[in-house]
């Protein structure tokens, strides 16, 4: 980090220290404003993303950003011609404690929550945020989710979760069913309880279909350069041992542990291609066969999930306005 300042994470509410000028070079926010990082850099990137309140989105380097927070806490009355009524307010009704005050799940997903960890293995953090009334309300609404690069970390709005959920988005689904969870709420906890209303037929559409597209990929890649992306290799294996396994189980089991040698000679590039494209093709053919077995209904609980929703919302509000003063 340049000149010793401390990494930002995402949540963070900051003040910006450089204007920011659109297309035509039009000024779209000055130096000043208030905003929140919704985005970190990873590897050699520098920039973050930041939101503001009124839903423009541009990067800044460490440098060019000081965290609200902190700004506030140097204007004193008289400091600089400053008065207390000219500081920036609170941006998008994050609370002063930031993000994690906001979470109500949080879990290890990856190679740790599957089985497959190794020595080199980072640890993922995945989970769900529940945004404030006044954030929720404003006109431009919440942050979907927040990207911490270099925390490993993403967080999606419930809203956005339970959307994604009810598609059968695969990570969505195994982050419901992480065996390793850090932190539940009383809310997170109800949506634990709901996860099995998220189960439907679609988890053929999804798990399958996104494995054979990328298989496909893999083989495009091998004829054009001769080469195989072993890891993705193994995850969209695991991937369709999973499905399959969720067609006739009921639940998503995120361990694939079982298979932990096999998976992992395959990640290592140790096992021919024919070999493993013959699994494949095996694994889809299972998949078919539990999707004619399943009991799983053929779409998910919309209905529950929207009651769920509706209430967290109702609750969110009801206690904010409980506590003002």
């Amino acid at each position: 980090m340049e000149r010793g300042i401390a990494e930002l994470f995402a949540g963070t509410q900051v003040v910006t220290l450089a204007e920011v000028r659109g297309p035509s070079q039009s000024l779209v926010h000055p130096r000043g404003a208030v905003g929140v990082v919704t985005r970190t850099p990873a590897g050699t990137e520098r920039h973050y993303l930041v939101r503001f309140p009124d839903g423009f989105e541009a990067t800044f380097t460490r440098d060019q950003l000081e965290v609200l927070k902190h700004f506030k806490d140097r204007l004193t009355p008289g400091r600089d011609g400053v008065s207390p009524s000219q500081q920036p307010a609170p941006a998008f009704g994050m609370p002063d404690s930031g993000l994690d005050s906001l979470i109500i799940y949080r879990c290890i997903v990856g190679s740790r929550a599957y089985g497959l960890d190794t020595a080199a293995s980072d640890t993922d953090i995945r989970g769900v945020y529940l945004a404030p009334a006044e954030l929720q309300w404003s006109l431009h609404g919440a942050p979907e989710q927040f990207e911490d690069n270099a925390a490993q970390t993403c967080f999606w709005e419930l809203q956005k979760f339970l959307i994604m959920a009810l598609k059968a988005n695969p990570n969505i689904l195994e982050c419901l069913y992480s065996p390793l969870v850090e932190k539940v709420t009383p809310l997170g906890q109800e949506l634990l309880d709901l996860r099995h209303r998220f189960l439907s037929q679609m988890i053929f559409q999804t798990f399958n279909g996104y494995a054979l597209s990328q298989f496909k990929k893999i083989e495009q890649d091998l004829r054009n350069h001769g080469e195989v992306r072993w890891k993705h290799a193994m995850h969209l294996l695991r991937l369709l041992l999973t499905g399959s396994a969720t067609l006739r189980e009921g639940r998503v089991p995120v361990q694939v542990e079982a298979h932990r040698d096999r998976l992992l000679a395959i990640k290592r590039g140790e096992l021919a291609w024919a070999e493993v494209d013959a699994w494949r093709k095996e694994l889809h053919q299972d998949f078919e066969r539990a999707l004619s077995e399943t009991k799983l209904p053929e779409r998910p609980d919309y209905e529950a999930a929207n009651v769920f929703l509706v209430r967290a919302r109702q609750d969110m509000a009801k206690n904010r306005f409980l506590k003002a003063p």
